[in-house]
């Protein structure tokens, strides 16, 4: 992964290779983004730029032996730490023995192919779609294994630390002075999505970086090049089909999201179709039909799969605002979509968004822990159809 690869950013791709060229490298750096917003492609990027034994114009070569195996994830001296748990894919190993290693063929076929992925896509691809997941004392033991022995290659070793909010507390306990005093060369590079929730212990010996949502622009420009755009304008945004549009502009500046829902259409025509259902099952007055719509919600594979439609009606919900307030043109509806919203903004509560939009909130929070996500969507099926047509 060469720094030219990654879209946008590039006042921080040149602070990156400025750190670099200088010698001044933090031991730990915090980077903290929104789901999918590109902090594991910096961190690989910079990682290969350390590494690359021919470096020039402010990025790495891309061909020499060290960028190569870097961009393939299998550098002797790169080494990945992500939340894990016995899954469909762990075989028979007990969950206090389960490392990341465990995975690791799976994360790596995932982040190769897509360094944007999301949270919920590494789930899936090792198999813990319905299970909670974290960093344990076995990974902690592992790594400090690990770093006490020297570079198979002579230079950096890099630690690629994803989701460190993960990390309990026995085994942060065990890392602190490693993350403080790390073996000469020794890099971590932690990715969080909730900085707020890193141990303040780990938090306070990295220097951190802020990884802000990308400019619709760039989003464009990087969903352009993976295919979905035609080239027939000068603005990448005009030159994208339709859906992918509507994607660059409601994705929140997460390449990843834009992708999932670009590469996910049959999960998002199923939300589009439970969601007019049970929208039209509340307008009628017909609870039992909006309930039946909520066990199909409820039933469905995986939680990050309910907290995505929940997403999905909030985002339906601004559209019908906005086009309440005959603001259509900043809706960035699809033609299918802007039909649904269209018919169903002469029809409910201009105030139905703004109050909808806590409880939604909740959903997502509750799902997270567990809660029987058949009474979630019950629940929330009620709060809908009381305030559907309230003043």
């Amino acid at each position: 992964m060469r720094f030219a690869d990654i879209a946008g950013y590039d006042a921080l791709k040149k602070a990156l290779a400025g750190m670099a060229d200088s010698g001044r490298v933090a031991h730990a750096m915090l980077l903290y983004e929104n789901d999918g917003c590109g902090a594991l492609a910096l961190a690989l990027a910079y990682a290969q730029y350390l590494a690359c034994e021919h470096p020039h114009d402010g990025d790495s070569c891309g061909h020499c032996p060290s960028c190569n195996r870097i961009a393939k994830l299998i550098h002797p001296d790169l080494h990945f730490v992500f939340p894990t748990n016995t899954g469909s894919k762990s075989g028979k190993t007990k969950a206090e023995n389960i490392v990341s290693d465990v995975y690791m063929e799976d994360f790596r076929a995932l982040a190769v192919e897509n360094p944007y992925f999301l949270e919920s896509q590494l789930m899936e691809a090792i198999g813990l779609e319905t299970k909670s997941w974290g960093v344990n004392v076995a990974e902690a033991k592992e790594l400090l294994r690990i770093l006490s022995l020297t570079s198979i290659e002579g230079g950096w070793k890099f630690v690629v630390f994803y989701l460190p909010e993960m990390l309990g507390l026995q085994a942060a306990n065990k890392l602190l002075k490693l993350v403080e005093e790390p073996p000469e060369k020794t890099l971590f590079l932690f990715i969080t999505h909730q900085p707020q929730k890193v141990l303040q212990t780990i938090f306070s010996r990295c220097q951190s970086l802020r990884i802000p949502p990308l400019p619709v622009e760039d989003v464009a420009a990087a969903l352009s090049a993976r295919g979905y755009g035609d080239g027939t304008s000068s603005s990448a945004l005009a030159s994208l089909r339709p859906e992918a549009a509507e994607q660059a502009r409601m994705c929140g500046g997460s390449l990843g999201t834009a992708l999932y829902a670009l590469r996910n259409g049959d999960d998002m025509q199923q939300f589009e179709q439970w969601f007019t259902q049970l929208m039209d099952a509340l307008l009628s007055g017909s609870l039992v039909d909006a309930w039946a719509v909520g066990d199909q919600i409820a039933a469905l594979s995986s939680r990050e799969k309910q907290k995505a439609f929940c997403i999905f009606v909030s985002d339906m919900l601004r559209k019908i605002f906005l086009m309440q307030q005959k603001m259509e043109d900043l809706s960035y509806a699809t033609a299918s979509r802007g039909e649904i919203c269209k018919r169903l903004a002469g029809k409910i509560s201009p105030k139905f968004a703004s109050r909808m939009q806590p409880f939604l909130d909740k959903t997502v929070y509750y799902i997270d822990r567990n809660v029987s996500q058949k009474i979630l969507f019950t629940d929330l099926i009620d709060r809908m159809s009381v305030n559907i047509n309230r003043v």
